[in-house]
């Protein structure tokens, strides 16, 4: 059977930007996930959804 889930991360962060909304531009463009296969599940597609953000 093939689906879609989606994962949420919870992050904790500490930045010099002034704008938090800067700091999660960076995340978000340098940001790596590793998510391995198990027994019973395969991972066929792994991709961080774009969060976006009000200027």
């Amino acid at each position: 059977m093939y689906d879609t889930i989606f994962l949420l991360v919870k992050a904790t962060i500490q930045t010099k930007h002034k704008n938090v909304h800067e700091a999660i531009t960076e995340i978000q463009q340098k940001a790596t996930c590793t998510i391995s296969n198990t027994r019973k599940v395969k991972i066929h597609e792994l991709k961080f959804m774009d969060y976006k953000l009000k200027s």
